[in-house]
């Protein structure tokens, strides 16, 4: 696995895959790689004759009061894991390659990025389309695969690439669980033992929502439910909410849902999301 550190070198060497006649997947990651990235590096080795992964932990998409100082950074650990498997090209900018002296352009995508992270982090999904939109430009790829599990983000940027015309395939891959149910999540490594056991009451609480949902159940009193087993389990509720899958907005009949939730736990905070399957009479 090739690593590059500048856009001039990063620009050669996915010119030479494009001469090759080869079609360039791209995982955005901010590092402190686990199996859910690697899941994504093995879904682009299957969609693309070669991967490029870049690592970048991106300042504009942390608030003041959030993590990015304590974000783990685990460069060398993250390269090995990647080289294991089967990344062919590993993208590490630095923040003056992303953000150049005098930079003062901000990708908004409106709707989709002003409701559940986007009420409580107003600021935080102008700096994941703006930093996704850059490393689209730096990489030019033909698929760009994404985790399911931050949802929000995926529609934001599937919204971005339909809106600016971008020649890019935008693919979701599915969360990657612990055997207890918990999506794997780079935030996890700050859980205490004992936040980690009491972590998995949000999978369950929203797994509880859904099937109360889908058998045709009032949708209001299923997340009413939800909310207070997380607070039972000892989760400070962001948010709970039943959603269009593509939207985000208020459900409508017929279309896709999607249940989503955001809490802390200790000083974490989770998200997590699933699909809501409708019976037929539901």
């Amino acid at each position: 696995m090739q690593t590059v550190r500048s856009l001039e070198a990063l620009r050669e060497a996915v010119s030479a895959f494009r001469k090759a006649g080869e079609r360039v997947a791209l995982v955005p990651t901010m590092g402190a790689l686990h199996d859910g990235h690697m899941a994504l590096v093995d879904a682009a080795r299957r969609a693309a004759d070669r991967v490029v992964v870049s690592i970048f932990v991106n300042p504009t998409q942390f608030a003041p009061s959030e993590d990015f100082s304590r974000y783990p950074r685990k460069e060398l650990q993250d390269s090995r894991m990647l080289a294991g498997a089967g990344a062919d090209l590993l993208w590490l900018p630095p923040v003056e390659a992303m953000y150049p002296a005098g930079f003062a352009t901000t990708i908004a995508v409106g709707g989709v990025s002003d409701v559940l992270d986007g009420t409580s982090r107003p600021t935080h999904f102008a700096g994941v389309a703006t930093v996704v939109l850059k490393l689209f430009n730096q990489v030019r790829p033909d698929v760009a695969l994404f985790g399911e599990k931050d949802w929000q983000q995926l529609a934001v940027i599937r919204r971005m690439a339909i809106d600016l015309d971008l020649a890019i395939d935008v693919l979701g891959v599915p969360t990657q669980r612990g055997d207890d149910g918990l999506a794997l999540s780079s935030r996890n490594a700050y859980l205490l033992p004992e936040e980690r056991t009491r972590a998995v009451a949000l999978p369950r609480a929203l797994g509880v929502a859904e099937r109360a949902i889908a058998r045709g159940g009032d949708a209001d009193s299923a997340l009413a439910q939800a909310r207070d087993s997380l607070a039972a389990a000892g989760f400070e509720v962001d948010y709970v909410a039943l959603a269009d899958a593509e939207t985000l907005g208020a459900p409508e009949p017929g279309r896709p849902l999607r249940l989503l939730a955001a809490a802390r736990i200790g000083g974490t905070r989770l998200i997590d999301n699933i699909p809501v399957n409708l019976n037929e009479d539901g």
